[in-house]
Formats: structure tokens, C-alpha cells, sequence
């Protein structure tokens, strides 16, 4: 699994530019947005900027030559640029919350498409969790970067260069004083972000680690109960959670460490300040030239304060902007691994199918030489029903996924009507068969949207129709909803054989030319066994059919049935020629007869 992890891309870097660059990508649509928050943004930053001169102003004014209007006109402007910020501030929030959710949106419909694009094997080796974090957990991280970080950390900087440029037309002198912390502000910074990075990797590993083991135990709870190991699943959740813990604790010890270093920075300058501003203002004493007085001294005060607070909140907010790149990084990592399996170019749209296939000298392996099938060839005519019987593990199941081309072959040639199924549209291909599998999937919502899976146009006396034809209305008119009784998740208020016959129906409605059935009578009762049995002598005058069978006594009136053994046909023809040849089929078909009747 890890190499395999390791194959497709995960636990990869990623360049912070690459990240910004790619995300920049989603957000260029709404520049108009960044724009207009950019030009809201600049009248919040010029009160952070104007309001220590006014107190400065107010200061002198008071000592010096005081005067009512005067101070009544300053506070009035004070007032006024403040509730001009905070009605920026507002319209910012507003703007930016509507832009990123959109931005985000469009991120988490492009991942769950590409999901969609994988095949089944790479689907296999990705756990869900792991997708499921992607979409939820990564994608809100990335939310708050387009609807906090990002404008706050320019407004931040913008702050700090217009306080930095007002100290200096104010006093150089103490500007130069404060200066000399710069230096140290940017080792700490430098030095914060290599093992901010890492410690919210790890956090990212952590999370997605604990939605993994819940969405697969959480599901397999059952069994869990059946054998008692409530005690080791508990052990082994909290064996993660402690990981988890551990990974937010070297987080929160990082950003523990720097910004009470830059804070320290903070009351040092502020010392400084009142050691040289008061000795000067005191003593009457000009450094380099100029004078100290009480309200530069308080306007000092005041920028330095409005100096550092923006550099402890780029801090927090670039502690943030790791948390969003590695979350970023993490859903790049999905988007880039490629699809095993893609249409080809120039593909060939197939508007009817007649069902004709034919296998020619092929080749499979899950695992590189490891093959499933050697040298497989066969002829199903169109509108034939075949079976394929065999041991576990003869490849019996791999012919029918082979066929939908859920995987490529290694070697030779699947033809569908004479053509190559690889110069088939995928979409066109799979839109002409209907998979009924022995585990059955019904997604949460109605019996009726079970069947029709978003297929619209379709009435309900159509879905009836169809499920009269399955023999699905025997069981779905005793529902006191009928079709609108609610499916749970997973079908799981449905018993296999009520599932069973909804797959067929499923695939009534869809009007397939193929039909592909692998053990759909195992494991059922009796008398479900008996309408599935019907209700399969009904399909099988649809069009070509494919099956696996559990009990060969259900394939006896197939055109033809294929044995297999090891990847390889042993034996073709009808149950009565191959009854006749007394070779496997016959050894099989007699093991059988005689357990049923021991039974």
C-alpha cells in the first residue's frame, strides 16, 4: 500500500509558488471581487495609519494651546475615519466570504470530478477517507485562505510599510531604533515557517489517518460487535488520536515559541522608545538633528504598537497560510495523479450495439506478472447468453469488469461489434451495459431514485413497469411508501434478494444491449431465488447476457458456458455437450448435484 501510495503521487512537496500559483488559478474569475476588496481595504489601513498623528495632535494641542473646537473638530475626524474602517470592514468580510465559498466550490466539484475519472484500481488502493478529507476538511482550509489570510496578510503589509513610512516623516531617528528589530523579526520568521510547514503536514496526516479508520470501521461495526473487538478497534482509534494529539501539540509549540518572541521584540522597541523619547523630551536633548516632543512621543507609541501587531498577525495568519498550502498541497496531490484509464482520441461514439464480443489471445494481471488470465479467447454472438463457471480465483469475475474496461489489458485484443474496446468513448462504451453485481450498492435516498440514478424523462408507471418485469413489485407494493420508501444507507433496511431485484430493475430502465450478472443468486433464499430465476428467463431475451453462477442448475439454458481454471478455458459449449465430454464441467456439475442432495 505505501508503494503504491508512493506510485500515484502522495506524500509529495509541493513549492509554495506552485501552490499560489495554482490556486490563483480558481480565483483569477473574481478579480473583480479581490479588486474591490483591495480599494475598501485601503481606507481601513488609512485609519491605522492616520489615528496615532490625530492623538498626536490631540496631545500637543492640550499642552500647548488648547482650544474646544479644536479638540471637538480632531475627535470628530478621529470618529469619522473610524466608522469609515469598520464599514469597510464589514463590506470586506461580506465580499470575501461570498467570493471564497465560490472558489471553493468550484476546487471541491473539480477534485470529486477527478475522483470520478480514476479507475477502479487506482479507487482501490485510495482509501475513502483519505477523499473524503480531501473534500471536506482540505477544501475548508483553503476557504479561509481566500477569506481571511491572503487580503489580511496584505493589508497587514501595507500597514507596516505605511506606519513605517509616517514614523520616518515623523522621526527618523526613532524610526532607525525601531528598525534595528527588523532584522531578528525576519531570522524568526524565516526559521517559524520550516517547522510551521511540517508540523501541519503532520496535523493534515494525523486528520486524515482518524477519517480513514472511521469511515471503514464505522461501517464494518457490525462485524466488530459479532467478534468482540470493541476493546482493539478502541485501542487502535485511540492509538491515532494519540498520534493526532501529539502532531497538534508540536503545531501549537511552534506558533507558542514565535510569538512570544515577537512580542518580546514588541516591549523591547517600546523600552526603547520610552528611554530615548523621555530622556530627549526631558532633557531637551535633539538626536540627529530633531527634537523629541510629547506628542510625537505618543504618536511612537502608538505606530509601534500598530508596527508589530500586524507582524504578530502575519505570524498567526502565515501559521494559517501553512495549514491552507498543505491542505492545498494535499488536493493537488489527488488532481494530479493521472487516470489510468482515458478515452482515446478520436474515440468512436457507438449510438447502437448489437452485442457481439470476442476476446482474442488476452492477457491480464492485477499485479505486474502476476496474470489472472493467460491467453483467453473466446466468441459470445449477439444477443447470446454465456456463462462462465469456474473455482475461486479462475478469473471468472475479471472477464466481466475486463469487459466494461474498468481495466486495461496487458496483452491482446477485446472487441466489441468488431471493434477495439480502446478506441471506444468510455461514457459510450459502459452507457450500453448493465453491471448486476452479487453486491449490490443502493445509494441513501428513494427506491425510486435508486432506479433511476438521475435518469430523467422517466415516469412512474415506466419505474413500476419495469419493476413488474424483475418481479421487484412483489415486494415494493407491500411498502407503505412504494416508491418514495426510503432507502438507508448502503440499502441496508433492504434484505440481498429485495436489492437484487432492484439492480435488475435498475437495469430494465436503463435499456442496456449488454447485460453483465456475476453471482447474483448467491447467498439468497429460497423463494427470492425463484423470482430472481424468472425474472433472468425474462432478461435473457433482451439482449447478450453475461453471467457468473454460483449453482450451475441456473445456467443449464445458456447458449454457452465457459470453464476456467487458473486463467485459463478449459472447456466451451452448452450444459449438455460438456455434460457429454464427462470433463470438468461434468466433475463440477456432479460435486454439486450430489451436496444438494445430501442437503
Amino acid at each position: 500500500m505505501k508503494d503504491k501510495r508512493n506510485a500515484i503521487g502522495f506524500d509529495r512537496n509541493m513549492k509554495d509558488s506552485e501552490l499560489l500559483r495554482r490556486l490563483l488559478v480558481y480565483a483569477r474569475p473574481y478579480l473583480g471581487s479581490f479588486i474591490l476588496v483591495g480599494i475598501v481595504m485601503l481606507f481601513s489601513v488609512a485609519y491605522d495609519i492616520v489615528s496615532p498623528l490625530l492623538v498626536g495632535r490631540i496631545q500637543e494641542m492640550i499642552k500647548d494651546d488648547f482650544e474646544m473646537a479644536r479638540l471637538a473638530a480632531y475627535v470628530i475626524v478621529y470618529g469619522a475615519i473610524l466608522l469609515v474602517s469598520l464599514a469597510c470592514t464589514y463590506i470586506q468580510a461580506i465580499v470575501l466570504q461570498k467570493t471564497g465559498q465560490k472558489i471553493v466550490s468550484r476546487i471541491r466539484e473539480d477534485l470529486f470530478t477527478h475522483i470520478e475519472s480514476l479507475s477502479h484500481d487506482q479507487l482501490n488502493h485510495i482509501p475513502v477517507g483519505k477523499l473524503v478529507t480531501r473534500a471536506t476538511n482540505d477544501t475548508n482550509a483553503i476557504s479561509m485562505m481566500f477569506t481571511n489570510i491572503i487580503v489580511n496578510l496584505v493589508k497587514n503589509s501595507f500597514v507596516i510599510v505605511g506606519v513605517l513610512v509616517a514614523m520616518l516623516c515623523l522621526n527618523y531617528f526613532l524610526t532607525l531604533m525601531v528598525l534595528c528589530f527588523v532584522p531578528f523579526i525576519v531570522l524568526f520568521t524565516v526559521i517559524f515557517r520550516k517547522f510551521a510547514r511540517r508540523a501541519y503536514r503532520r496535523v493534515k496526516d494525523g486528520t486524515t489517518d482518524i477519517n480513514t479508520f472511521l469511515s471503514e470501521n464505522l461501517s464494518g461495526m457490525k462485524i466488530t460487535q459479532i467478534f468482540g473487538r470493541e476493546a482493539r478497534k478502541m485501542q487502535e482509534f485511540s492509538d491515532r488520536n494519540q498520534t493526532l494529539g501529539r502532531a497538534k501539540h508540536q503545531q501549537i509549540f511552534v506558533f507558542g515559541i514565535f510569538r512570544p518572541i515577537v512580542y518580546m521584540l514588541y516591549i523591547s522597541s517600546v523600552l526603547c522608545l520610552l528611554y530615548l523619547g523621555g530622556k530627549g523630551y526631558i532633557d531637551d536633548v535633539p538626536f540627529l538633528g530633531q527634537r523629541i516632543s510629547s506628542g510625537v512621543l505618543v504618536s511612537f507609541y502608538m505606530y509601534i504598537s500598530k508596527f508589530f501587531n500586524p507582524i504578530q498577525s502575519l505570524a498567526e495568519q502565515f501559521n494559517w497560510l501553512q495549514s491552507a498550502f498543505a491542505s492545498a498541497e494535499k488536493i493537488f496531490t489527488v488532481m494530479d495523479t493521472v487516470p489510468e484509464i482515458t478515452d482515446p482520441e478520436d474515440g468512436i461514439e457507438l449510438s447502437e450495439v448489437e452485442g457481439r464480443i470476442e476476446f482474442r489471445d488476452v492477457w491480464f494481471a492485477y499485479e505486474e506478472e502476476e496474470w489472472v488470465l493467460r491467453d483467453v479467447s473466446f466468441t459470445v454472438g449477439a444477443g447470446d447468453t454465456v456463462a462462465f463457471v469456474g473455482s475461486t480465483g479462475s478469473g471468472k469475475t475479471t472477464i466481466l469488469t475486463l469487459i466494461c474496461r474498468n481495466y486495461d489489458i496487458q496483452k491482446g485484443q477485446i472487441l466489441i461489434d468488431g471493434i477495439d474496446i480502446r478506441k471506444i468513448k468510455l461514457s459510450s462504451l459502459r452507457r450500453h451495459f448493465g453491471q448486476m453485481l452479487q453486491d449490490v450498492f443502493l445509494f441513501s435516498g428513494t427506491i425510486r431514485s435508486n432506479i433511476l440514478l438521475g435518469k430523467e424523462d422517466v415516469d412512474d408507471e415506466a419505474v413500476m413497469e419495469a419493476c413488474r418485469y424483475v418481479n421487484a413489485d412483489k415486494f415494493i407494493d407491500r411498502l407503505s411508501n412504494g416508491l418514495d420508501e426510503e432507502v438507508r444507507e448502503r440499502g441496508n433496511n433492504f434484505s440481498a434478494g429485495q436489492r437484487q431485484l432492484l439492480s435488475f430493475a435498475r437495469t430494465i430502465i436503463h435499456k442496456p444491449e449488454i447485460m453483465i450478472l456475476d453471482e447474483a443468486t448467491a447467498n439468497i433464499d429460497t423463494e427470492t431465488e425463484q423470482l430472481i430465476q424468472d425474472s433472468l428467463e425474462k432478461m435473457m431475451n433482451i439482449g447478450t447476457m453475461l453471467m457468473v453462477a454460483h449453482r450451475l442448475s441456473t445456467i443449464q439454458h445458456a447458449d454457452k458456458i465457459i470453464v476456467l481454471s487458473h486463467g485459463q478455458i478449459m472447456e466451451e459449449g452448452t450444459h449438455h455437450e460438456l455434460l457429454a465430454k464427462k470433463g470438468r464441467y461434468h466433475s463440477l456439475y456432479m460435486l454439486q448435484y450430489h451436496k444438494e442432495q445430501l442437503q
